[in-house]
């Protein structure tokens, strides 16, 4: 089931309906990237510069390479930072789209079925920040786990596994439950939810690949959501 949902939603990710919407993604990302950089960078001429130019008279002679070197130092640190801020800033943009996403799945691949009803504004909002918030505590994680060899891979698949299941499952079940619902749902299939969020944890951690994570995330939940939902549908089976 797990690998089913999966292959579905890889395969759908290349077509021309998730094109739109991950072009208005990137296009969207890449402008909040700019904006970041020149924060950034702004940040860094208020608070650093004033220290540097405070620095420098008393070493007259190397003034001209302190400041040199100070600023090599300083673009290698805002491309860092940028590069970190990648993912996140992806993740909390390509949540404002997830509806679309779980639409487009559900009108395509389960065309007899009545489509579900888009999260308000607010719940929509708030599960953007949340995802923002967990790709962030993923990628926090994974630098602070480098210093850990033997547990920082094992670490990095089982925090956002467990996370990433748990938001992106419960928000292609609220399109069709109450939030109470959805969470006792995802309670009742609490360790195919969590192998799922592996398989999203993996596809997190692929360079590039990784921008197309939330769409993958929501894809593949729609497809996991309409299985569990159809399993437990069957004659006989219990709640």
């Amino acid at each position: 089931m797990i690998l089913e949902a999966a292959r579905l939603a890889a395969g759908r990710l290349f077509t021309a309906e998730f094109r739109s919407v991950f072009f208005k993604t990137l296009g969207l990302t890449l402008l909040a990237l700019v904006a970041l950089w020149f924060g950034l960078k702004e940040l860094f001429d208020a608070f650093a510069l004033p220290w540097i130019d405070a620095l420098l008279p008393g070493f007259p002679a190397w003034a001209g390479w302190l400041s040199l070197i100070a600023a090599i130092f300083a673009g290698i640190g805002l491309a860092l930072g940028l590069a970190l801020l990648v993912a996140p800033v992806t993740a909390i943009i390509a949540g404002l789209f997830l509806d679309d996403v779980a639409e487009i799945v559900e009108r395509t691949d389960y065309p007899a079925d009545p489509t579900g009803k888009a999260v308000p504004a607010i719940p929509a909002l708030i599960l953007s920040l949340k995802f923002f918030g967990i790709v962030i505590l993923g990628n926090i994680v994974a630098l602070l786990l480098l210093l850990l060899p033997g547990i920082n891979i094992a670490a990095f698949f089982l925090v956002n596994g467990y996370l990433l299941g748990r938001e992106f499952f419960e928000f292609a079940a609220m399109r069709f439950r109450s939030e109470s619902d959805a969470k006792a749902l995802r309670r009742r299939n609490a360790g195919s939810v969590f192998l799922a969020g592996l398989v999203i944890a993996g596809f997190l951690a692929i360079p590039l690949l990784n921008l197309l994570t939330p769409l993958f995330a929501a894809s593949m939940m729609v497809h996991l959501h309409k299985m569990i939902s159809a399993q437990e549908a069957m004659p006989g089976r219990t709640r």
